[in-house]
Order: structure tokens, then C-alpha cells, then sequence
């Protein structure tokens, strides 16, 4: 891949962290950039750059002001994202080498490994590297993967099969009134967002991910079952890593697939910051979360 007219390379970790520099919904750079600076802008605590609030009050009047601005942005964004057109597509990819037909040829919105840019695309690439280095069908190698975690109730949301207990979807129409949402197939983005799951099975892959964390703090570990990730990969996940950021959540960086709050606490008797990891998920008619807040008894 080039980018500027210079060959640059693209890894996994990039990836991971959202550093990779391959676009998200929205096609057109400058409105990308033009949108990452002004939510950077957003993002900035209020009396920096020189700005001093002349006493107390002044303060909270800028930092109200600035998480109301905040809110509206992020809100405004959120109802922008779901207009652009890739969304509700239609068709079907047979394997995710043909969904790579979507973006592979799009220039990067950023050189790689330099700026934050959330991208559903990306983790399809990603998919495919995982496709090749397993041999066999990302499908077939999530389902086992499923399965080994005991996670039964999650598939693929694919159109045809009959999906016991799948409910519908809705959404809102441009007058604030619950429809229901227009058929799309999600078979180019397994990876970024193409599963069905449930908050049972979502319990067990947090806690399954939970334990090889804490296992890796531990120092004595006999007499314990291995975690499910080795210790390293699982201290990788939930480490922050530099030059990314989480629109919902500002406490946070991004770290390998998750966004990762770390413990803090500046003053006796203040605000206590709990260490936590989480991720949100935008889809036609669906909205999750899912929040891992680790016990600080370990």
C-alpha cells in the first residue's frame, strides 16, 4: 500500500489499535481529517493552550460548556454515521477475500501507525490474515472458537438459516417514531460486526478473557487452570497504546481491540478512577456494550 506517493506497511497490531490508516464508512478524506481534528478539539480540558479560567466558577462554566458541546458532537456523529450508504448493503460475499473488494483499492485516510481512525474495514483485512494463517474459513474458525469458550449462542448473522430466539431489529425514523429496520446483509463485515450473540455469551467471553488477565498478574499459579490467551497476548489486549483515543469514553485509550481506562487517582479523597475495559458496537437496528471491570482484590 502507498500512502503519499510512498510505500508504507500495514500490521496487525496497527490493526488492532486502529492505526492502520484504511478508512472507515466515510470515503472522503477531508471530511474524515476534518472530523478527527474537531472531536480532538473536543476531547482537549478546558483552560489549556494558555486559556486560565480566571476562579472556580469560570471552570465549570468552560467544562460544562465544552461536555455539552461534547455530547451534541458525538450524538450528531452517531446519527451522520448511520447515513452513509455501505450500512445497508444488500449483498452477498461469499468468503472475506471478496468483501476486501469494498476498500482495498481506497487510498489511506492517514500513514499508518500515526492517527486514530476507527475502521470496520480494517478488521475485515484482519480477518483475512486470520484466514490464511489458520487455513481454513474465518467462519469456521470462529464458530470453533465459540465453541471452545463455550459461548453456543453466537453465530453469524447470516440471512438464510433459521436462528432460534433471533429477534427483530428497529430503529428510528426521521420523526423519533420505532420501525422496523430495512433488511441489510452483513456477510462483508464478519469480523467488524456481523455476529449475533447474547449477554449470557457475552458474560463468558468477558470472563474468559478476565481470568487470563488476572492470571497473568499472578506470580504463583499453581494448582490453576491456564487462561484461555497466553499471558503475554493477554497483558497486550488491555494495554493502552499510544496515538489513540475512544469517542465514548475519554478516560480511555485504545488498546489491542478494546478501549482501556487505567486505575488513577490524583489526590487523597478525590475522584478514585477504576481500571476497566470496554467496547461498544453500532449496527441496523442493534446498539451493545460490554464493560470488564476487573476486582481490585488481585
Amino acid at each position: 500500500k502507498q500512502f503519499d506517493g510512498q510505500d508504507v506497511t500495514i500490521t496487525s497490531r496497527m490493526i488492532l489499535s486502529h492505526l492502520s490508516g484504511i478508512r472507515h464508512y466515510e470515503k472522503d478524506a477531508k471530511k474524515v481529517k476534518e472530523e478527527t481534528e474537531k472531536a480532538k478539539r473536543l476531547l482537549k480540558p478546558p483552560g489549556k493552550d494558555g486559556e486560565n479560567a480566571s476562579s472556580s466558577e469560570k471552570m465549570n462554566e468552560v467544562s460544562t460548556d465544552q461536555e455539552s458541546k461534547s455530547k451534541d458532537s458525538s450524538q450528531a456523529r452517531r446519527k451522520r454515521e448511520f447515513e452513509h450508504e455501505e450500512y445497508y448493503l444488500k449483498d452477498n460475499f461469499e468468503n472475506v477475500i471478496q468483501s476486501l473488494d469494498l476498500f482495498k483499492d481506497d487510498p489511506l485516510i492517514f500513514k499508518p501507525g500515526t492517527t486514530f481512525l476507527y475502521s470496520t474495514h480494517a478488521f475485515t483485512l484482519l480477518s483475512a490474515v486470520l484466514e490464511r494463517a489458520a487455513g481454513q474459513h474465518f467462519l469456521d474458525l470462529m464458530m470453533n472458537l465459540f465453541r471452545e469458550l463455550g459461548m453456543l449462542n453466537t453465530v453469524p448473522d447470516e440471512n438464510g438459516p433459521i436462528i432460534y430466539h433471533r429477534c427483530r431489529f428497529y430503529c428510528l425514523n426521521k420523526r423519533g417514531r420505532v420501525v422496523n429496520s430495512p433488511y441489510v446483509d452483513n456477510s462483508y463485515k464478519w469480523a467488524g460486526g456481523g455476529f449475533l450473540s447474547t449477554a449470557g455469551d457475552l458474560l463468558l467471553f468477558g470472563n474468559a478473557l478476565l481470568y487470563s488477565y488476572q492470571l497473568a498478574l499472578l506470580e504463583d499459579t499453581e494448582g490453576l487452570l491456564p487462561g484461555f490467551l497466553k499471558p503475554k497476548t493477554a497483558l497486550d489486549l488491555w494495554a493502552p497504546v499510544d496515538k489513540t483515543e475512544a469517542s465514548w469514553d475519554k478516560d480511555g485509550l485504545y488498546g489491542q481491540g478494546w478501549l482501556v481506562v487505567e486505575k488513577l487517582q490524583k489526590y487523597g479523597q478525590c475522584r478514585k478512577r477504576r481500571h476497566y475495559v470496554s467496547h461498544t458496537g453500532g449496527a441496523v437496528g442493534a446498539s451493545s456494550v460490554l464493560l470488564v471491570l476487573p476486582s481490585e482484590e488481585l
